[in-house]
């Protein structure tokens, strides 16, 4: 008969979804984690919630949360650290271009590059190549419009590469008045 202290039940919920989040691959599902361990998902979600809320209060490590999944990162503050560390140069900045293409994808997905373009008035299909390959964006579907073009939204690497945790922590969204729309007034991103 097993030793009823070493049940998956009677173990500290939180130190097991953190081993199982540490280990994962990528981004898993509370479903994937409440049927590894035997615990009801409404268990699994509080005990998350506990680890954020831990994970909040200066550690290392954080929970993102992405598309109904969840995965274990370092904390974002700690990534100039993290890199020196590990010799790796430091994260490649992105140019205004594609920060100012990433800042719509986030704000308005899912987006077609049409409507992207309409928003920066200029053509976004190199930046959003390029945004591809970094996986900061990915193609989440296709419009029900003519040519049923590309959808495109952020990725859990867009997540980690700002520093959030979820999308809802994105600053709100502020619209300029009408009366400022005009030539050089006319941008997303503040100097």
């Amino acid at each position: 008969m097993p030793d009823d202290l070493t049940a998956p039940e009677n173990r500290n919920l939180e130190a097991n979804l953190e081993a199982l989040l540490f280990v994962a691959p990528a981004p898993v599902t509370v479903a994937q984690l409440s049927e590894g361990l035997g615990v009801p998902p409404q268990e699994v979600e509080a005990a998350l919630q506990r680890l954020e809320q831990s994970y909040a209060n200066g550690r290392g490590l954080s929970l993102i949360r992405h598309q109904g999944r969840v995965q274990l990162a370092s904390a974002a503050e700690y990534a100039e650290s993290i890199e020196r560390f590990l010799g790796l140069e430091s994260s490649s900045r992105l140019s205004r271009a594609a920060l100012e293409t990433l800042t719509i994808v986030a704000y308005r997905q899912p987006i077609t590059r049409p409507a992207i373009d309409a928003v920066r008035g200029v053509s976004s299909d190199g930046v959003l190549r390029s945004l591809l390959s970094k996986g900061l964006v990915e193609e989440v579907g296709r419009a029900d419009g003519p040519g049923r073009p590309i959808l495109y939204g952020t990725t859990a690497d867009f997540l980690r590469y700002f520093g959030l945790s979820s999308l809802e922590e994105l600053p709100p969204y502020e619209e300029e008045p009408a009366g400022e729309q005009n030539g050089n007034n006319r941008r997303l991103l503040k100097d």
